[in-house]
């Protein structure tokens, strides 16, 4: 039982897998910081893979609906593109477009603004800029399920079964901590007979 996502836990997590004599295949991860730290420090020779929905949501979601400027616009419609990708041609062909953007965008997602009296300075278009670093971080990362077609590009089946779960565990929210433990337990128990 955890309150959060830790390095810690998840690490420990990682290693009591190992230690059960689980050979971990490949990892498929929302780029939690302290996930994929765990992960490079327990499994680092396992290939990790990054959720291509959560990289393509949280862009969207930043963008917002409506970008106000062409950039976030454009860098919208590349981020909607990523889980359409399913040939070594798409990947490529998505990464000229995203190198053209940043060819294009560079000064505007860089221009800083300033606080005069307080000296601070900050990205003016932040969350443009924090939208393609998300993507060019996750890049290396992004398709090794094109290479190996058992490893899931996305974690929305997980998603959907824990979306299940917290359903389930909702129409009995009135459980103490120590009863919710237990309700989690069967269940999982259960599901795992079937």
């Amino acid at each position: 039982m955890t309150n959060g996502e830790h390095f810690e836990e998840i690490a420990e997590d990682l290693q009591n897998l190992l230690s059960l004599g689980i050979k971990i295949k490949s990892i498929t991860s929302d780029g939690d910081k302290s996930s994929i730290k765990a992960i490079k420090k327990v499994c680092p020779r396992v290939p990790f893979q990054r959720c291509l929905v959560h990289v393509s949501r949280m862009c969207r979601i930043w963008l917002t609906q409506n970008p106000k400027h062409k950039s976030g616009f454009e860098l919208k419609q590349i981020a909607i593109k990523i889980h359409h990708i399913d040939s070594e041609y798409k990947r490529q062909l998505w990464l000229i477009e995203l190198i053209q953007w940043e060819e294009r965008y560079r000064d505007f997602i860089n221009q800083k603004s300033s606080n005069i009296e307080t000296g601070r300075y900050w990205y003016t278009h932040k969350m443009v800029r924090r939208s393609f670093n998300v993507i060019k971080k996750a890049i290396p990362n992004m398709f090794l399920y094109l290479k190996d077609d058992k490893i899931p590009n996305s974690t929305n089946s997980l998603e959907s079964f824990f979306g299940h779960l917290k359903g389930n565990l909702n129409i009995h929210r009135g459980l103490s901590l120590a009863n919710r433990k237990n309700f989690l337990k069967w269940y999982l128990y259960y599901k795992n007979q079937i």
